[in-house]
Parts: structure tokens; C-alpha cells; sequence
């Protein structure tokens, strides 16, 4: 607790630090006895994450949450090990992002009952939309009212401010107009009129945040997400994103947490550059456990789009972590669009360009953010990841584009990390430019609710696409949480030859197991030429494919093909004898 009490006088000053201790031990006193014990610690290769909206499965006459529990202990428990439900409180607007009461279920949704029964079989994350609140709510409101317990729970900036340095994720205006009972104040809102940032200059903000975060774990919830948090803290004169206290900010979060519940898990999303978004694992102990693999997607997307794998072979070679207790998030699709910001600097601008073009090209929507000099420019992809890789328009065989998709997956499935995935691309959805129609929001296109009754006959029907990707999908990932080689602390190493094959050796944290990876991200069959016994520091007696389940004897020097789309998981089995010789003993 002296720690608690440093860094919150390290962060407000002596006296203002002291004097919110106080309250703030008071808060962990409290909850501290209602948190339940935890599924587990840390992360394995059985663990990955469903991404997922509350009502993603709807049905007549039964609450949403609930449906979404039985669809997922039907067909999910031993295929998914957590589930991340995308915001479930009473909200506004933005899909639940503009957050009326954060401590709720929405009532159209169902209870906190719904949402401990899902923690019962998977873990759990919730988000912490932290950066700001909904104009509908009683904080804002009371603000509205002039109410002086609420005076300075957010920011109003006097007329005229320049606030040129400030980084703008979206067009929209910085600055919003409200009329309260003291007159008329322009009050911080980055994202919508209806999202309202919050103060944290004022300590009671963090006192208000931090018991909401302890009320999301006395719910069960394992994995915190902090949903726009780059942008956290304000300055005048400096860009407002990733600023020294932001970061500070995070550490004091993650200094409650690890002193109440030390199995709680904080995930940062910030799709922002490569080095600025990592920036938020702090030392390696001191911020996030993971941080989303923003850059991940577009460069994947780029490999299948251009038949070369090189680009992300490079950037993949290139990643590292900070220590042992961190490691990454890995994605492909999410409930938003694909982010363009995290692939600047590793894709050219031309490279960029393309993808936007073909994005558009495959029926997809381009999101623009205004610059510093009032030019626009694309921030994101809004397209389902499946139409992303694959021209619905082209006539292409269905079994191809679904070839072609599961590659993609098993590369993210294969690297360091934690697998994140998108409930769309679990269950093989396609684009829903109705939702844009109807909603007037982008990012719609990747929002579809689905019929519970209407999706479960598509997963009973072996013809359909939905029930192809699911099985094969579900295949990847029982492969994986079988074998340690894919632990997030193992070892990965990249592996230079043909360049449209994306080649990955994983090996388990004890050494015990090594798995090489293999995907060929082209439209063609291509050679693959291995010296075994480089690869392995042994030769092999025999390979087997995991996820074919074939087994074949080894030759040292032996080439193998692999046919459009082809994807190979292969174990050394080692020859005893081989390898007493390799040691020299």
C-alpha cells in the first residue's frame, strides 16, 4: 500500500496525493473480499480470446446475454478459453462506447447474473472505456447542472485556445458547445459530441475509475481492456496522445490491480505506430500484460494481396517484448475496422495506397481523420476481414477464398502472443453494408447480429461456409493448444527462403518441443527447400504435419511442396541415435 500511496503523491503532489490514499484504500478494503478466485494465472497455448458483442446471437423472447452463454458452452467450451464482451452497459451510442452507467448491464441485454455465468467456463474481459462517458449520463448531466461535486469532472477549455498540436484520431470536432446553468462551455469531446472526455486532473475521476474497475472483477472479469487510453491525459500545447502522465496513469492502475487481484490482466488498445503502441508494456512489469498487434492485420492482408510474405517476415523478425510477463494480443479482425496508422512505416505509402484501393475494390469503406493542416487522410479499412482477402465480386471458388482466409488465421495463430478473434471470423460471416444503410456508421459493415436459429443451422449444414470455417478453425486451434511450442513465452524465430512462404519455428519455453510453421500466402504451389538439420540443430527421423495428421520420414535435404494456400505445422519426431551423434558425445 506505500507503494499506492507514492505514486498517487508522485502524480497529484503531496498534499492532493495524501489526501486520495485515503478514499482509494478504502475502495480496495472493500472489494478486495468479493473477488473471486481466478480460472488461472497467467497465459498458455490454451489460450485465446473471443471477441464479441452481448447480443452477437439474438433469439425471440430470451435475453441476449443468455442466449449468448448457451451458444457458447454448446459450441465453444475446449475450443475458446476466454471471452472478451464488447461493452454491455447501458450506453448512448458507438455500439455501447458512449457509456451512460458503467457499473449496469444494460437491460435490453440481460444481468450481471448472464455475465458471471459465462465466467464460470471461459474467463472474462470487460472494457474500461476510461477515456470518456456519455453525454446522456448522471456525470455529465449533473455538469450540465452546474452541480459542484461534478464541476470539474471534465474539460472546458477557454474560447480561442490553440489547440493546432493536438492529434486527431477522428474528423469530427475536438471541441463541443454545451450550455450548462453557469453559460456556455466548450468541453473536450475527442471522438463524438455524445463522448465526453473525463478529467483526470481531478482525483475523484481516478477514484470513480478505479472502483469501477474493482466492480468488473468482483464480477469475475480476468482481463481489463482500456479502450482508447493513449489519449487519457490533456495538455494544452503538446499533441494529448501517449503523454508522460497517461502512462503514469496506467501504472497506478496497474499498481491497484496487482495488489488486489495479481491475476487480473490490463490489455491496451492504442492502434497506433509499432513503437508507440509497445511503448504501453512500460518496463515489461510496470503497464500492460498485452498490448494489441495493431500492424498485425494490414500486413498480413498486404501478404495475401501482393503473394509475398517478405514484408511480414521482416516485421515479425523485428519483434520483441520487454520481459517475460508481457506479450501480445494478436488479431486480424475486431468490431472495428483495420487500422492503416500501425502499418505506416513498415508498408510504403504506395503499399498503403493499394490496400485502400482494393479494400474499396472488394465492397469495402475507407474511414478518413483530418490532419494538422486540414488535408484528410484513410486511418482505417471498414470491411469484413473475410471480403477483405477475398474479391466477393471475382467468381472465385468458395473452397479457395476459404483456403485462403484459414491462412491468414494460422498465421496469427502461430505467432507469439494471445490469439484475439473476432466472433465474424470464428464463424466465417461475411460484410453487412446494410448495417452501413441503416446505421449510417462504417464500422457497421463488421457488426452483424446473427440469428441464433439461423446461425446454428448453418453450422449443422457441412456445405456451408460458415460450418467449413468453423470446423477447420476450431481444428487450428486445438492443434495449437495441444502443443507448448505455441506458449506465448516460447521462442520464435522467422525463417528466410521462397518469399511467398511465411515460415515461423516455435519452440516451447523448456525446449522440450518445436513446431515449424509453414504458410504459403500465394495463389501458387511453391517449393520449399530446407536443410532439416539447420532448422532443427538436429535431423529429424520423421515430420509430422499437425494439422494434417501425416506423418513422413526425412530426408536431410528434402524439398517440400506446398500447394495455394497450404498450410503446415510441422514437429520433429528425433531419431535417438541421430541426435546422440549431433552432440558429439
Amino acid at each position: 500500500m506505500n507503494a499506492l500511496a507514492s505514486r498517487l503523491i508522485a502524480f497529484y503532489g503531496e498534499s492532493v496525493g495524501r489526501a486520495t490514499f485515503e478514499p482509494l484504500a478504502a475502495l480496495i478494503a472493500h472489494y478486495r473480499a468479493h473477488i473471486p478466485a481466478p480460472r488461472a494465472t497467467g497465459f498458455t497455448e490454451r489460450d485465446s480470446i473471443l471477441i464479441t458483442y452481448a447480443d452477437q446471437v439474438r433469439e425471440p423472447g430470451i435475453m441476449p446475454l443468455r442466449s449468448l452463454a448457451d451458444f457458447c458452452e454448446r459450441y465453444l467450451v475446449g475450443t475458446v478459453s476466454g471471452i472478451h464482451i464488447l461493452p454491455f452497459y447501458p450506453s448512448s451510442s458507438d455500439d455501447g462506447f458512449s457509456v451512460i452507467d458503467y457499473r449496469a448491464v444494460d437491460p435490453a441485454l440481460g444481468h450481471w447474473e448472464e455475465v458471471e455465468r459465462l465466467g464460470q467456463r471461459f474467463r472474462l474481459m470487460f472494457d474500461a472505456v476510461a477515456n470518456h462517458v456519455s453525454a446522456h449520463g448522471s456525470w455529465f448531466k449533473s455538469f450540465l447542472r452546474d452541480d459542484p461535486l461534478y464541476r470539474d469532472y471534465f474539460i472546458i477549455v477557454p474560447e480561442g485556445t490553440d489547440l493546432s498540436q493536438v492529434i486527431r484520431p477522428r474528423s469530427l470536432p475536438l471541441l463541443t458547445r454545451f450550455v450548462t446553468a453557469s453559460g456556455a462551455k466548450l468541453v473536450w469531446t475527442t471522438f463524438s459530441r455524445d463522448q465526453v472526455d473525463l478529467n483526470y486532473a481531478n482525483p475523484a475521476v481516478l477514484l470513480q475509475m478505479i472502483e469501477t474497475l474493482l466492480i468488473y472483477l468482483s464480477h469475475g472479469a480476468e482481463l481489463i481492456r482500456l479502450d482508447a487510453i493513449a489519449y487519457l491525459w490533456k495538455e494544452i500545447g503538446t499533441p494529448c496522445i501517449h503523454l508522460s502522465k497517461t502512462h503514469r496513469l496506467i501504472q497506478l492502475l496497474r499498481a491497484v490491480l496487482d495488489y488486489v487481484a495479481p491475476h487480473v490482466a490490463l490489455i491496451t488498445e492504442t492502434n497506433v505506430s509499432q513503437a508507440e503502441n509497445i511503448s504501453y508494456f512500460g518496463d515489461g512489469t510496470n503497464e500492460a500484460q498485452l498490448v494489441y498487434n495493431f500492424a498485425l492485420p494490414l500486413l498480413v492482408l498486404h501478404a495475401f494481396h501482393t503473394g509475398s510474405a517478405v514484408t511480414l517476415s521482416q516485421w515479425a523478425a523485428g519483434l520483441s517484448l520487454p520481459s517475460k510477463r508481457v506479450t501480445f494480443l494478436n488479431i486480424l479482425a475486431s468490431h472495428d475496422g483495420i487500422g492503416l496508422n500501425p502499418g505506416r512505416g513498415i508498408l510504403a505509402d504506395g503499399e498503403i495506397d493499394a490496400l485502400v484501393e482494393r479494400a474499396l475494390a472488394h465492397g469495402g469503406l475507407v474511414s478518413y481523420k483530418s490532419n494538422s493542416d486540414g488535408t484528410p487522410s484513410p486511418y482505417e479499412l471498414n470491411l469484413n476481414y473475410f471480403d477483405a482477402l477475398s474479391d466477393p465480386n471475382a467468381g472465385e471458388a468458395i473452397d479457395t477464398r476459404i483456403e485462403r482466409f484459414i491462412a491468414a488465421q494460422a498465421i496469427m495463430l502461430a505467432l507469439v502472443g494471445v490469439p484475439g478473434i473476432y466472433f465474424h471470423s470464428l464463424f466465417g460471416s461475411r460484410g453487412w453494408p446494410e448495417g452501413v444503410r441503416l446505421s449510417g456508421s462504417y464500422r457497421a459493415i463488421n457488426r452483424e447480429r446473427c440469428d441464433r436459429a439461423a446461425l446454428e443451422g448453418e453450422l449443422s449444414d457441412a456445405s456451408s461456409q460458415r460450418s467449413k470455417i468453423f470446423i477447420q478453425y476450431k481444428r487450428l486451434l486445438q492443434v495449437r493448444a495441444a502443443h507448448p511450442s505455441f506458449h506465448p513465452q516460447g521462442e520464435q524465430r522467422v525463417l528466410n527462403g521462397d518469399n511467398s512462404i511465411f515460415a515461423l519455428l516455435r519452440r516451447a519455453p523448456d525446449g522440450a518441443e518445436q513446431v515449424l510453421c509453414l504458410h504459403n500466402v500465394s495463389h501458387e504451389s511453391r517449393v520449399v527447400e530446407l536443410n532439416w538439420r539447420e532448422v532443427f540443430n538436429f535431423l529429424p527421423a520423421r515430420l509430422t504435419d499437425l494439422i494434417a495428421e501425416q506423418t513422413e520420414t526425412v530426408i536431410a535435404n528434402q524439398s517440400l511442396r506446398l500447394k495455394p494456400y497450404q498450410i503446415c505445422w510441422l514437429r520433429p519426431e528425433a531419431n535417438p541415435l541421430t541426435m546422440h551423434n549431433e552432440d558429439g558425445k
